[in-house]
């Protein structure tokens, strides 16, 4: 990819966002071909936006594919009502486990063993990551193009502790939404790479090797988080839900429409 191709890219990227409208697909010549590609797009729509990065969202590499993505800390929420994208007049959310960072993970040459990752590690909490992507039509975007995109994360919203988080089993547990109307759902759910930790301790390593421009670690207060519970789900907007978490807790919160 060209300097000139990776800066158009960013730069279509960076109105969308700025101006909260999804828009075409990237131009054909500035299109990326692989993840190391989509990565630095990424890396420049960060510098381009000069905004705080509060967290990232993971998981365990494939030899397909690699997801992370910065989450922008003007785009994390704690009160509700929470504005979030509509799809088909419904909200689009993850139900997943998020780690709070305590200390900085910071580049070095030592990898980082999980007893490190978990010693970093002040807060464990229930989340909602919200789906939202700056292309019109996403499901017909291909992988890399979403990637540079920061994989269709327009935002997280962020649920009460986990008391002694990091010690409790969380690979599994039931999920289930409720409104006031009744169930909205009920699964069974499992976290898709077995544990929410190991993407965070692969995701402080990978900053190892200063990949795709990304010459930073982790920091202090950062939240990350790694893999939904239960997949994609379409839940009703301006309506007050609960959201379970089997007997780790739960989310109560109202989607409304971003303006």
């Amino acid at each position: 990819m060209t300097p000139s191709a990776l800066e158009a890219a960013a730069l279509h990227l960076l109105a969308a966002r700025r101006h909260r409208r999804p828009g075409a697909r990237l131009p054909e010549a500035s299109r990326p071909a692989t993840d190391e590609e989509a990565l630095a797009v990424q890396r420049r729509v960060a510098l381009l936006l000069d905004e705080p990065i509060g967290g990232w969202k993971c998981s365990l590499p494939t030899p397909e594919k690699m997801l992370l993505a910065p989450i922008y800390a003007a785009t994390i929420a704690k009160a509700s009502p929470c504005a979030v994208p509509v799809h088909d007049s419904w909200a689009r959310i993850e139900p997943e486990i998020a780690f709070v960072l305590a200390h900085d993970l910071p580049r070095r040459a030592t990898p980082y063993a999980e007893a490190d990752v978990r010693a970093a590690i002040g807060e464990t909490r229930l989340v909602l990551e919200l789906i939202g992507s700056r292309y019109a039509d996403p499901a017909a975007i291909p992988f890399p193009e979403m990637l540079a995109d920061g994989a269709n994360n327009y935002g997280l919203y962020i649920g009460p502790v986990v008391p002694h988080g990091v010690d409790r089993a969380l690979d599994a547990f039931p999920i289930a939404i409720h409104a006031p109307s009744g169930a909205i759902l009920a699964r069974d759910g499992a976290h898709p790479d077995g544990h929410p930790l190991r993407p965070l301790t692969w995701l402080a390593n990978w900053f190892g090797g200063n990949r795709a421009g990304w010459n930073q670690g982790l920091s202090a207060g950062q939240i990350v988080t790694t893999g939904s519970y239960a997949g994609v789900l379409d839940v009703p907007l301006a309506t007050p839900l609960t959201v379970t978490f089997g007997a780790l807790g739960r989310i109560e919160v109202t989607l409304i429409p971003v303006g």
